[in-house]
């Protein structure tokens, strides 16, 4: 008995990693210049570059797959290799926002009780901060750093029903694409990138409220930190998405997808779900609790 095998198209040798292993250094460089004021103005012009690249990089990559697609080297098993592939790339973002929500709980659960006191830590209250109140948020740091928290009504509730309308309508673009309703599909996936669009301005607009008046920044202790560490690579995630989106309503405009063939489209809509779930444990965990 025969055994026929499905062709597997491996592509020739591609600049595009290396092309991303640069701009991700060059973000997180100038990330970290910037946030340690070092170097005057290099943090953030690292930090553009890296941009920059990044988004040539996106740009390219996302061309070659493109071009390979249309001419047809594509088989199901290769399919199934994306799936897979994007499945396991968001399992790893599951697990970095996993890491930064452990943080959160642990100084919430263990590390605040035990300045306050708790579990036979007395001492340890005494010592390091007898006027100390195990609450949360911390509203001020042993070197007398004062803050205010940020509620959960205004900007950031409008945020989460942003969020939550733009996966709907991410769905709707999904059946539409299923039912080959293409005018239904640009107009779907258009409003959720112009939403994902509205969320990130909402959102400069409240770091703007927070730093100017509510005093609320980066350096506003264990609560600043966790606030922005949270909600800033969150924010980097939605202005990732809301590309990898803009581009598939790009495509769509171009003609590209069918029925039956539309993983580039899925595996964006996928990573947009992804962030809304994100979104709403960081609306209960970092803004309401």
């Amino acid at each position: 008995m025969s055994v026929k095998f499905q062709p597997y198209y491996v592509p020739d040798q591609s600049p595009w990693p290396l092309v991303g292993a640069l701009g991700l250094f060059l973000l997180a460089g100038g990330a970290g210049l910037w946030i340690a004021e070092l170097g005057g103005i290099a943090g953030p012009v690292v930090f553009a570059a890296g941009t920059l690249v990044m988004t040539v990089m996106l740009f390219g990559w996302f061309s070659n797959v493109i071009e390979e697609s249309g001419a047809g080297l594509y088989s199901k098993q290769l399919d199934r290799s994306f799936r897979l592939g994007m499945s396991w790339f968001i399992f790893s973002e599951v697990m970095f926002f996993g890491a930064f929500f452990g943080a959160l709980f642990y100084a919430r659960m263990l590390s605040v009780p035990w300045l306050g006191g708790a579990g036979n830590n007395a001492m340890t209250n005494a010592v390091l901060w007898p006027d100390f109140s195990a609450s949360w948020p911390l509203l001020s740091t042993p070197g007398g750093i004062e803050t205010t928290a940020m509620g959960w009504f205004g900007l950031p509730l409008i945020n989460t029903l942003i969020l939550l309308t733009s996966s709907v309508t991410a769905h709707l673009a999904h059946l539409a694409l299923l039912d080959n309703k293409r005018s239904r599909l640009s107009q779907w996936l258009g409003l959720t990138v112009l939403l994902g669009m509205v969320f990130l301005t909402l959102q400069v607009w409240e770091y703007v409220h927070a730093y100017q008046e509510l005093g609320l920044r980066l350096d506003s202790g264990i609560y600043g930190n966790t606030f922005f560490l949270l909600t800033g690579f969150h924010g980097a995630h939605v202005t990732l998405g809301t590309l990898m989106l803009g581009i598939m309503w790009l495509r769509v405009r171009k003609g590209h997808f069918t029925p039956a063939q539309h993983f580039g489209f899925q595996a964006s809509s996928w990573y947009w779900h992804f962030v809304d779930v994100v979104w709403l444990c960081l609306f209960i965990f970092v803004y309401i609790l």
